[in-house]
C-alpha cells in the first residue's frame, strides 16, 4: 500500500474541484417535485416551475394503476404526460 501524495491545500482544491463539479453540475442532483398531481387519461399539460428545459421526468409516487408516456417534446414551462388512467401523483422534474 502506497501512502496518498503529498499536495500543498491549492493542488488539493484543484484536484476536489475537478472531480467534484461535475457532480454538483448534474441536473438531476437538482430536481423539483410537484406533489399530488392530478391527471386525467389522455394528455395533461402541467407547469414544472424548473425554470429550464427537463432532461427528465419520474412518476415517483402514483395512487393507481395507469401507465405513462411523453407525447411531446418539454419547454422550459410546461410538459405534457399522457395518462392511462385518471390517477394522482407526484413528479420529480430535473
Amino acid at each position: 500500500m502506497s501512502l496518498p501524495q503529498q499536495l500543498s491545500l491549492q493542488s488539493m482544491q484543484t484536484q476536489w474541484a475537478q472531480q467534484l463539479n461535475p457532480v454538483v453540475a448534474n441536473p438531476s442532483n437538482n430536481p423539483v417535485v410537484l406533489q399530488n398531481v392530478k391527471l386525467s387519461a389522455g394528455n395533461n399539460v402541467i407547469n414544472h416551475k424548473l425554470g429550464r428545459v427537463p432532461i427528465g421526468c419520474n412518476v415517483c409516487f402514483q395512487n393507481a394503476a395507469a401507465t405513462f408516456y411523453y407525447p411531446q417534446s418539454f419547454t422550459s414551462l410546461q410538459l405534457t404526460i399522457n395518462a392511462s388512467a385518471d390517477v394522482t401523483v407526484n413528479l420529480q422534474v430535473f
